[in-house]
């Protein structure tokens, strides 16, 4: 998810990608609070918070794009 802001390849990747996993991961947390597997859902969203961070640190009001 970082590489290409780590290589400036494209760098653009970068908040879609951390969008596409927060989407994909709450998609998962709401799958598993469905099949009642409650502790694994706190790591769903372990996930979404940490994804949410990269995409906000890129796409953010004071974002750290170079």
């Amino acid at each position: 998810m970082v590489l290409p802001g780590v290589l400036d390849i494209a760098p653009v990747l970068v908040p879609l990608a951390a969008l596409g996993l927060v989407l994909l991961m709450l998609g998962a947390a709401i799958t598993r609070m469905r099949r009642h597997e409650t502790t694994l859902v706190v790591v769903d969203l372990v996930y979404v918070v940490l994804a949410g961070f990269v995409a906000w640190g890129r796409l953010g009001p004071e974002s750290f794009v170079g």
